[in-house]
């Protein structure tokens, strides 16, 4: 387990260094400047800024030296937000995405599991149907159309939820960003659920349990649904970061102090260093949460072997 934990983290430094050289020439290629927004500066000052920021050195040399300052630790400081460093921001804005991203995951796997459950117990009927059906249209509609839709139902027409900020973190204020976020993935995990366990239903090791004379109850917790899980797991890691840097469109929806917003503002901005420290934390959680569910769906399969 061990040496293949160690390969997976070999492996992953090119894929981290390939996404690193991307998001770094994208950004210099992209029209416009940092400073490009700010009142017009005589050319000394202006060439003085360049050369506070290191952005008077030719592309290639810019990457070099970012790529040793990443190495050690060091982000940058944010072009636009003053007297803070990337690493504040991130430091600042991950644990409300995290809040926000954890909460709605939790809230799919409970809703969709248990959808998917009785959906595929009771296949082919009226309830199956209403699930998947249900399941479809929360695929279909992406949760930038859902979250406008919600803050007017329930917003600005009911008058039951605010409709934007953070409250300091009060539940009112999370509720409809978290349901915006977790319905296309109640319906992802609804629909694997379903599918994995009518085919794990029809599995012989399940009709030896039924023979054996096992209550339904026993046989669907203790042997279907530890198998009829595992597409479930495997999903979970790419859907949880999906969930946290999703997030990005949502908080700017709610107007959300998360790691997305400062992201959304330093693209416009053209921050480079908020922009790139963001796409690093982001490919290095979604990295991490793939290894981690590889990790436990050996340990649920026993027939899958790391080796």
């Amino acid at each position: 387990m061990l040496a293949y934990t160690l390969r997976r983290i070999g492996s992953a430094i090119p894929t981290l260094l390939f996404i690193i050289t991307i998001a770094f020439f994208m950004m210099r290629l992209a029209p416009g400047g940092p400073f490009d927004r700010e009142r017009q500066l005589p050319p000394e000052i202006e060439a003085n800024i360049l050369r506070a920021y290191n952005l008077d050195k030719p592309v290639y040399e810019q990457y070099f030296d970012y790529l040793i300052n990443i190495m050690h630790g060091d982000f940058g400081p944010s072009y636009k937000y003053l007297d803070f460093t990337v690493t504040d921001l991130i430091t600042t804005g991950f644990p409300v995405s995290l809040r926000l991203g954890m909460s709605a995951i939790l809230l799919a796997i409970f809703v969709g599991v248990f959808a998917g459950t009785i959906a595929a117990l009771k296949q082919n009927s009226v309830f199956d149907y209403m699930v998947m059906g249900t399941a479809m249209t929360g695929i279909a509609i992406p949760n930038f159309v859902m979250a406008p839709l919600l803050a007017l139902i329930f917003g600005v027409y009911l008058s039951w939820l605010p409709v934007a900020g953070w409250g300091g973190g009060a539940i009112a204020y999370q509720v409809m960003p978290i349901i915006t976020l977790a319905l296309p993935q109640i319906a992802y995990v609804a629909r694997l659920t379903r599918g994995s366990m009518v085919e794990t239903m029809n599995s012989n090791f399940i009709r030896t349990a039924r023979a054996k004379g096992l209550n339904e109850r026993i046989v669907v917790i203790r042997h279907a649904l530890k198998g009829g899980l595992l597409p479930v797991i495997s999903y979970l890691g790419p859907a949880t970061a999906e969930i946290i840097t999703g997030s990005v469109v949502i908080e700017a929806i709610f107007d959300i102090p998360g790691i997305g917003r400062y992201f959304v503002n330093g693209a416009l901005n053209r921050d480079y260093p908020v922009v790139m420290g963001v796409v690093i934390f982001f490919a290095l959680l979604i990295i991490t949460l793939n290894l981690v569910v590889d990790l436990i769906y050996g340990f649920l399969d026993p027939r899958v072997k790391v080796e």
